[in-house]
């Protein structure tokens, strides 16, 4: 174990602005796809739709069902002040933490459309801030507020897409299996599925879901020096009967996505619970014990996604196939090409 492994700086690359895609394929799986095996050491460029034919026989697919919220809410305060909020995660039924463009202080009151309003409890350390909501000045829960921020709120495109969101992101932005309600960033690497080839995929392979809520700190790099002093951000996670069942077994998984795989691992690495929070950090120090293989996407800089795939196949490898897939001119990012390890 190199000591390079260990250093942030290890994972930079510098990244041509054009190769950053701001919308994606059409169709979905007309991506580009970027075949690794271990096992012969060998890349194969492909596409999408051909996924099928790399995919080993026995292999069991799991999922990450969660769906994307419409997170990012604009308002104002009384006094007229203009307010971004974006909503990251609930933690418990009425407190919610988000992050706010714009100065606020305890107590601050941010009013938006359909009379609804927050306020603030509590700013954190970490930047974010807690907040209410109500209703006609009735406190609501969490699952009461989805409905309105359906109406008025927006799709949290990542930060570097440099565009607004705009009436397809609201399909194109969520994954065709989507179904639990929570997430404020995608699970990327299940974008590229149309309807027919996931159904497909599920009629000739072993399959479950399983349910992470993508936290906005899933885009944050690492600042500390040393990858093992990043302090790892938290999500809620549950893995369903048929999923369980899967993981306790012995047969071959290959987990859709990196959201996936830090569920898998935690449940694995961490007693076989079943539901809670996974702060799981994998790195070339911290090995997958359960995913034999991953689908990814192309991640940014210095990110704990890319350090993920690093604990696959090791920072040498990673820098490899990152350097190859610049010099192809894949896409990258939410809305880019996709990578399979086997």
């Amino acid at each position: 174990m190199s000591n390079k492994e260990l250093l942030t700086a290890s994972y930079d690359f510098t990244l041509p602005s054009e190769l950053i895609a701001n919308y994606p394929a059409s169709p979905r799986d007309y991506a580009k796809l970027l075949v690794y095996d271990r096992a012969t050491d060998t890349i194969t460029h492909a596409h999408f739709y051909d996924l099928e034919k790399f995919i080993p026989k026995d292999c069991a697919l799991i999922f990450n069902d969660t769906k994307v919220i419409k997170a990012r809410l604009f308002g104002h305060k009384p006094s007229g002040g203009k307010i971004e909020l974006l909503i990251n995660r609930a933690l418990n039924a009425v407190d919610i933490n988000v992050y706010i463009r714009g100065k606020v202080k305890i107590g601050t009151e941010i009013l938006f459309d359909k009379a609804l309003k927050a306020k603030v409890t509590k700013l954190n350390d970490d930047g974010s801030r807690e907040v209410n909501f109500f209703l006609d000045d009735k406190a609501l829960r969490f699952e009461d507020l989805l409905p309105i921020i359906e109406i008025i709120g927006h799709i949290p495109l990542p930060p570097y897409i440099q565009r607004a969101d705009e009436s397809d992101d609201a399909n194109e932005y969520q994954s065709v299996f989507a179904k639990k309600e929570g997430a404020v960033a995608a699970p990327t690497a299940s974008l590229h599925f149309t309807p027919e080839q996931h159904e497909r995929m599920c009629k000739n392979h072993k399959h479950a879901y399983v349910t992470l809520h993508v936290g906005s700190g899933t885009f944050k790099p690492v600042e500390a020096d040393i990858i093992t002093e990043h302090p790892m951000h938290s999500e809620y996670y549950a893995i369903s009967d048929k999923a369980k069942a899967i993981l306790d077994s012995s047969i071959p998984v290959l987990s859709v996505g990196t959201t996936s795989t830090r569920t898998i691992e935690f449940y694995d690495k961490h007693g076989k619970i079943a539901r809670g929070e996974a702060n799981l950090f994998l790195h070339p120090q911290n090995k997958p014990s359960r995913v034999n293989h991953l689908l990814t996407n192309f991640h940014l800089p210095k990110s704990t996604l890319l350090m993920l795939v690093a604990s696959f196949v090791g920072l040498q490898k990673t820098q490899e196939l990152y350097a190859e897939a610049i010099k192809e001119k894949y896409r990258f990012y939410s809305y880019g090409d996709a990578m399979l390890i086997l």
